[in-house]
């Protein structure tokens, strides 16, 4: 039985677990959607929404805090400045998990982990619009 369990060990010794939730987070901030398992996605969720929680007060005692975990002082600054703003408004839930299916090799499920409110990254097909239309022959 579960009862008292307070998370998943991920099948890790303490320091392990605890650089795996770093790294995973960091990657999360910084590219605002990893894949991965369904077990670490829902563990590295907790951590996640609790560091976005503590960002959206922007203060010296929250940054300190915050940088105990992720050690990229650009990622940090992003956290901060970018991620948190977006869901002032939000009590909660900053993160989906979008099921993948299973992983060939072994079978686990595997997930989407993302920030709800993230930023779309647009790509720039002008430039190759242009670059196209300059290199066909104009009809005159």
């Amino acid at each position: 039985m579960k009862h008292r369990m307070g998370f998943n060990r991920l099948r890790r010794k303490a320091s392990h677990r605890k650089a795996l939730h770093r790294s995973m987070a960091t990657a999360l901030f910084k590219y605002e959607r990893i894949r991965t398992t369904k077990a670490k996605a829902r563990e590295i969720r907790r951590t996640a929404e609790k560091m976005i929680t503590r960002a959206k007060v922007d203060n010296v005692h929250n940054r300190r805090i915050i940088f105990k975990n992720i050690k990229d002082s650009y990622i940090l600054n992003k956290l901060f400045t970018e991620i948190a703003p977006r869901f002032i408004d939000r009590p909660g839930g900053y993160t989906r998990m979008l099921k993948l299916g299973f992983r060939f090799s072994d079978a686990s499920e595997m997930v989407l982990l993302e920030l709800v409110e993230r930023k779309e990254i647009v790509r720039n097909r002008k430039k190759k619009e242009e670059a196209v239309e300059e290199a066909a022959p104009k009809e005159s």
